[in-house]
């Protein structure tokens, strides 16, 4: 009985050890893709630069880019997260670069964005393909010049956060398509 009760317990020892060995910030994987994408996770997440993840719904690309902001620089700072397809375009801009008080019917009060609310630390933009080209001309500016316009303002504001967006479109082939900027 003691044999069958240190056996169990060994078991479980190398259980936990296999498990801690295969996860990567949450994520379990041991196929040599997902390797190579811990690998490019660890390398990428340490610099603090834009990323953009692509892959079929269902992937895991909030999982890497939760992994990419907790092994920053900034892990410390908030990580704002904006899913691009379930808002519409005037929607998305006011959640994205905020709004002044009276700029639109319902804007009662003044209400900063998510880059501003995720002041030092990293804005997630999930399904960043599905944004419209005004928009997108928007995002380039933030990309470019670290600014934003709060929708209603004549003032531009300096931001800094560190970007990542996920896709499943091939944005490249959208890109030559004219579709995409």
């Amino acid at each position: 009985l003691a044999e069958a009760f240190s056996r169990r317990s060994e078991i479980r020892e190398l259980e936990d050890k296999l498990f801690q060995t295969l996860q990567f910030q949450g994520i379990v994987g041991r196929s040599p893709a997902m390797i190579e994408v811990f690998e490019m996770a660890r390398k990428v997440a340490r610099h603090y630069s834009n990323v953009l993840i692509a892959g079929p719904t269902g992937s895991g690309k909030e999982l890497v880019a939760r992994a990419l902001h907790q092994l920053s620089p900034v892990a410390r700072e908030r990580f704002a997260v904006c899913n691009c397809s379930a808002l519409v375009d005037t929607l998305l801009e006011s959640q994205l670069f905020g709004h002044m008080r009276g700029s639109f019917t319902g804007a009662t009060d003044t209400r900063p964005g998510l880059f501003e609310f995720a002041k030092g630390g990293t804005v997630f933009l999930d399904e960043i393909g599905e944004t419209s080209a005004s928009l997108q001309s928007k995002l380039l500016r933030v990309i470019e010049n670290r600014e934003i316009q709060p929708v209603g303002s004549p003032e531009v504001k300096r931001v800094d956060v560190r970007l990542i967006a996920a896709t499943n479109r091939d944005l490249r082939a959208e890109v030559l398509a004219g579709r995409f900027r």
